[in-house]
């Protein structure tokens, strides 16, 4: 059952950050009103929204009474804090350090370089192609997921999730990314430590439930 509550949560249906903390707020059993921040339309950039992040990026988490909350792990941490059932990060300090490092990975090395606001910078600035920028983005999702596939695969800490037995921060991140792959169309072979992890976690209803075309705004399924 969800709990209600007073967050609001502004975001825009394919972006992978705003994918991690529907993730989180379904496994919280937590709600929070979405409104829309269009990115195609450039909302991201208007007055009202840069009032509440000035990099004009989602998501951002507000509760009333608050300042809002920006960047997905540091509202992914505040969600873990505030109500702790079930934990996302593990209760040793080792464990929790591996699995911020897998999530930084994830959500700081790969991510930052694949973002609409990258491809409309190579595209209009850069003169890339079609062509050149999915070239761009299979590259950089490339050698990000190899990497973390690399110590998924040889590192014994890795369980029926990316850590243990038990869904943390690493996991919301991995599938972040492979949900954003799968918006783009794109596919990625040679991992199948992290295609093991992916088909665990897609069954289970709080990924489900964020899954990006299934939010408002998302293309209806031809």
């Amino acid at each position: 059952m969800t709990a209600p509550h007073d967050f609001e949560l502004y975001g825009f249906w394919r972006t992978s950050a705003t994918y991690r903390v529907r993730v989180a707020l379904n496994l919280k059993g937590l709600a929070a009103h979405e409104r829309v921040i269009d990115l195609d339309k450039g909302e991201q950039r208007g007055d009202a929204f840069l009032k509440i992040n000035p990099l004009g990026a989602i998501p951002a988490l507000i509760e009333p009474g608050h300042l809002p909350l920006t960047q997905s792990l540091a509202i992914l941490e505040f969600l873990d804090e505030i109500h702790p059932t079930p934990p996302l990060l593990p209760s040793d300090p080792h464990g929790r350090a591996r699995v911020r490092s897998i999530a930084a990975m994830l959500a700081a090395d790969t991510h930052p370089l694949i973002t609409p606001r990258v491809r409309k910078y190579l595209a209009i600035t850069a003169g890339f192609d079609d062509a050149a920028v999915r070239a761009w983005l299979v590259h950089w999702f490339t050698t990000g997921l190899a990497a973390v596939e690399k110590r998924l695969a040889s590192e014994p800490a890795t369980g029926r999730f990316c850590h243990g037995d038990e869904v943390t921060i690493a996991d919301i991140c991995l599938l972040s990314i492979t949900a954003t792959m799968k918006v783009l169309k794109i596919e990625i072979a040679g991992i199948p430590t992290i295609d093991r992890i992916v088909a665990t976690c897609e069954a289970m209803e709080a990924f489900t439930k964020a899954d990006p075309l299934k939010q408002q705004g998302a293309p209806k399924a031809s």
